[in-house]
């Protein structure tokens, strides 16, 4: 294979980049940018480099940035973290560390900045649309037992959670937020219907899906889907969203029926 650069508009990319090549140094300018602020940053891009996130990667659709805290750290051994205030098992990230970091942070991409907290509000679908909205995120990874309580006031910092669960760190949640907002940015997917009927998308599950074989251990392709009438295929994929939504999440179910009128 031949190892001349490829174009992709604002930038060349070979054939043999390896996962942390794509985080390269090089600002693409309008490009939407996610920083990761963390101690782990050989982490990254980690699953975002693979499939359609890192194709992405690849073509400058969007770019990634880790901020490496134990640069900041103090001293020789470059300490990160001390002894919770008043007592306590484990150890919490200093506020003067990390501020440090933030600012570092703040001087390449002025974004929001997120703390990934499991005391956070929970992340959703409508989360991810805010994000992708936006030029670009910085996520703050949270280690040990948390991050010092001033600096989150400080810079007025959101707390975000990935779910009620307890990570050793927040870099796997980074990585699921991250792969859920930029799957949304303009060219990445390539089909925009594609986002338009999936799970969460308009506050539904989505419905069942089917392909090739028509028959398989002999269960059929529901009927509907096989006669090529479109609003039939469209009523019943709906019923079956709303259905499995009922079933299966009754608060994303209530929320839809406040939401759009629905009294049954």
């Amino acid at each position: 294979m031949s190892q001349t650069p490829r174009s992709h508009g604002r930038k060349s990319i070979a054939a043999s980049l390896k996962p942390r090549d794509l985080m390269e140094e090089t600002r693409l300018a309008r490009a939407w940018t996610a920083q990761v602020i963390t101690l782990v940053p050989q982490a990254f891009p980690g699953v975002l480099g693979e499939s359609l996130t890192g194709k992405a990667l690849k073509e400058g659709l969007w770019q990634l940035e880790t901020v490496d805290l134990r640069d900041f750290g103090e001293g020789k051994h470059r300490n990160v973290d001390d002894t919770p205030a008043g007592g306590g098992a484990g150890m919490v990230l200093r506020a003067d560390v990390m501020g440090r970091a933030i600012d570092h942070a703040l001087g390449r991409n002025p974004g929001p900045l997120v703390y990934l907290s499991p005391r956070g509000r929970r992340f959703d679908q409508q989360m991810a649309r805010d994000w992708a909205a936006l030029p670009g995120v910085t996520l703050i990874c949270g280690r040990f037992e948390g991050l010092d309580q001033r600096v989150i006031d400080h810079y007025r910092i959101a707390e975000v959670s990935l779910g009620d669960f307890v990570l050793t760190g927040g870099e796997i949640a980074a990585q699921a937020m991250l792969d859920a907002t930029v799957r949304l940015l303009p060219g990445v997917l390539g089909n925009a219907d594609s986002t338009a009927e999936e799970s969460h998308s308009d506050g539904l599950l989505e419905h069942p899906q089917y392909t090739r074989p028509a028959e398989w251990q002999g269960l059929p392709i529901p009927e509907v889907l096989m006669s090529g009438h479109h609003g039939e295929i469209a009523k019943w994929r709906r019923r079956m969203a709303e259905d499995l939504t009922r079933q299966r999440r009754p608060d994303l179910w209530a929320a839809y029926k406040d939401r759009t009128g629905d009294k049954g």
